[in-house]
């Protein structure tokens, strides 16, 4: 497994999870109850490695749009 994202912003990581799994790539939260009440704390999304290419476009795309 590789990280692909480390970060504390809670609708990004659902809509990139969204997105994700729309492309058919599982990925995994980690860290997620380590969130406080502010989201301060980050989470790790993960994917498996052979996943880790396509999951970066879609990053790069879910970036790009925001």
């Amino acid at each position: 497994m590789k990280e692909l994202i480390r970060t504390g912003d809670r609708v990004f990581i659902s809509y990139l999870t969204y997105r994700l799994s729309e492309a058919g790539i599982e990925s995994f939260g980690m860290d997620a109850h380590m969130q406080n009440s502010l989201g301060i704390l980050p989470q790790r999304i993960m994917v498996v490695d052979e996943d880790y290419g396509a999951a970066q476009r879609i990053l790069d795309e879910v970036r790009r749009e925001g």
